[in-house]
């Protein structure tokens, strides 16, 4: 078995987990759910403009662990009606569900900055060098 699979699996909320799946923000969390549980899959420590690539190399993989997540729609929500359905797929399906990281060859590492310059042009993209900090 390879190691992605024989590791010891990790607990997300499923709201996280629909979030990071289906592109609908539905987790209790926000955003930090998204990226913990994107970072989780792929191992990377992801900036914002890597999360759809991030998405689409996790979607298939999200499947295969849960194949359930196919069944639940998080279209049509809104901020007034979100809480209620959220409470409602816990109640069906539970609160949290295991994941394990991609395959090896699942996630592409990019360094951030050269992949935002190839979405958006080298022209467009403001690089600032902070100072080191003294330990």
């Amino acid at each position: 078995m390879s190691e992605h699979l024989s590791s010891k699996p990790k607990a997300f909320h499923i709201g996280d987990v629909l979030s990071a799946y289906s592109g609908f923000l539905v987790s209790p969390r926000h955003m930090a759910g998204v990226y913990d549980t994107l970072n989780y899959l792929t191992g990377d420590n992801l900036y914002t403009h890597q999360l759809g690539r991030a998405m689409e190399e996790c979607h298939g993989w999200l499947e295969r662990l849960h194949p359930v997540l196919k069944e639940i729609d998080c279209s049509g929500l809104n901020p007034e009606t979100l809480p209620a359905w959220l409470a409602g797929v816990v109640i069906k399906y539970g609160e949290t569900l295991e994941l394990r990281p991609l395959p090896p060859d699942g996630h592409e590492f990019r360094e951030p900055r050269e992949e935002l310059e190839s979405m958006v042009g080298k022209d467009r993209v403001i690089a600032v060098k902070l100072p080191r900090q003294a330990k």
